[in-house]
């Protein structure tokens, strides 16, 4: 079917549901509206008159002519922001940040003349970048935690509930489901570590000037350099910040979102690594996500409980792993004092960055909060590997039994080779324990054997780790973050 014109009226249902055009599916899908309000047009150009503001009251309180009845305009105007104003002005001069330069003075006709006195387009542009990127890792920041939070709460349930421990994917020494979850949230909390480390050292931009000298400003004040030192930390404190990167060219280091992006790849490595473990526990039908009554898991086969929404999860981690490759080559090209090559790609990498951890995030946390735990099935797959696990044990009682331990380890390594023929080979259940009965090499009865076989003996010190690791680093860091716990996530689809 042909696509038809666009047509401006928007008239039809077709353009009234918006459907002639692309839409990000991280908006529509997958992000917040608190996440996509952060990086909406609306906080920037809100953000913008902030700073204009406290540049104006930096320069005023420094001495330049800059009056209280400015000032007190500008903020009368602050937040009624004519947008229609603004847009007429683009399609005449070309430029976003004048053109709202020029609607604001049209709001504050005594202050037109102070507005963005002194600086460049960077002032504004590369201000905000700083102060919406603070905000938007402060709500991952709260999500992170929370999902921390919630799988405390599971490892603390499932401490002492033993399972199959596997590396390479195939069965190993048990472990329990709880000290499984330890990790997963192990990994979480190096990621916040990260993100508190690169959250604490972002800076304005400040006021630098077309190339970083602060020219402008040292001809303002009539050579003095004091005041135009004074200029960059008190419009900081105004903000909110505590400080401006000392050196810069025209923008701040594009490293800098860099550093930020490399903060999201790591929850999204975290992330994919849960989303895994917990498709292939739930192959094994141990454990499954939330399921909804009227979810479908599958268009052809009704009776299909697919894991969607950790297959979700691995699929937007792989892109933010992906995306953190753009920062790098922006940060990596960037000539001398600036270019402008880094515009177009930042303003993409970074707000959807953003978006898809938002969406993984909330995923996370509504998979974590339903996790359905079956501890028959595991149990039964516990049995079915535990007489291979046990064998140690079985050989020391056969050692005190008067056998040789030489001896022994040989007739179990055999019988253990016939036991998985059986099960590998003729289907049959683990009959192990039944082989070594019937040999009088080991001197012990099937009901002596079976007493070798409650899984909670080859758990080790999991359970007690568990409780150590919930003690020691996650109370004490959930006590400290106690402000921002209590996020439930719904997400759309």
């Amino acid at each position: 079917m042909p696509v038809p014109p666009y047509d401006e009226s928007h008239q039809s249902p077709w353009y009234i549901f918006m459907n002639d055009r692309y839409q990000s599916p991280l908006s529509e899908r997958y992000a917040s509206k608190e996440m996509q309000y952060i990086f909406s047009p609306d906080k920037k150009f809100r953000t913008w008159r902030k700073l204009w503001i406290a540049l104006a009251e930096t320069e005023m309180e420094l001495g330049l002519p800059v009056t209280q009845e400015q000032i007190d305009e500008l903020k009368a105007q602050q937040d009624e922001i004519n947008y229609d104003v603004a847009k007429q002005r683009e399609k005449e001069v070309r430029h976003d940040v004048m053109s709202h330069v020029y609607a604001y003075g049209v709001q504050c006709p005594k202050a037109k003349g102070i507005i963005h006195l002194g600086a460049t387009s960077c002032y504004v542009g590369d201000n905000t970048d700083i102060i919406v990127m603070t905000e938007a890792l402060a709500l991952v920041r709260k999500k992170l935690v929370n999902v921390i939070a919630e799988l405390a709460k599971f490892a603390d349930r499932y401490k002492d509930q033993p399972t199959l421990a596997f590396t390479h994917f195939q069965p190993a020494q048990p472990t329990t489901v709880g000290k499984r979850a330890t990790l997963w949230m192990h990994e979480l909390v190096m990621d916040l570590e990260d993100l508190d480390y690169v959250a604490g050292s972002i800076r304005l931009l400040g006021s630098k000037g077309t190339t970083g000298t602060q020219a402008s400003f040292l001809e303002l004040f009539d050579g003095d350099m004091d005041k135009v030192r004074k200029l960059d930390p008190m419009i900081a404190e105004k903000l909110g910040y505590p400080g401006c990167y000392p050196v810069s060219g025209q923008t701040y280091s594009r490293k800098v979102d860099s550093r930020v992006l490399n903060i999201l790849a790591g929850i999204a490595q975290s992330a994919h690594k849960f989303s895994n473990d917990i498709r292939l526990l739930q192959h094994l039908k141990e454990i499954e996500e939330p399921f909804e009554k009227s979810q479908i898991g599958s268009s052809a086969m009704a009776y299909k409980r697919n894991p969607m929404r950790s297959e979700r999860i691995a699929s937007l981690s792989n892109y933010v792993m992906s995306d953190v490759m753009n920062p790098m080559l922006v940060a990596s090209t960037q000539w001398f004092e600036r270019t402008l090559d880094d515009s177009a790609n930042k303003r993409l990498s970074i707000p959807e960055g953003f978006l898809a951890i938002d969406g993984i995030l909330d995923l996370y946390l509504n998979v974590v909060d339903g996790l359905v735990v079956y501890p028959k099935v595991i149990e039964k797959h516990m049995m079915a590997e535990l007489p291979f696990m046990a064998t140690e044990n079985i050989m020391m009682d056969a050692v005190k039994a008067g056998g040789d331990r030489q001896e022994l380890h040989e007739r179990i390594r055999e019988l253990s080779m016939e036991a998985g023929r059986n099960v590998k080979e003729n289907g049959m259940d683990n009959n192990l324990l039944e082989l070594i009965a019937a040999d009088p090499a080991f001197n012990l009865s099937l009901d002596e054997l079976k007493q070798n076989m409650d899984p909670k003996k080859y758990v080790g010190c999991a359970p007690a780790q568990v409780e150590i690791y919930l003690d020691e680093m996650i109370r004490p860091l959930l006590s400290a973050n106690q402000d921002v716990l209590g996020m439930t996530a719904e997400i759309n689809v």
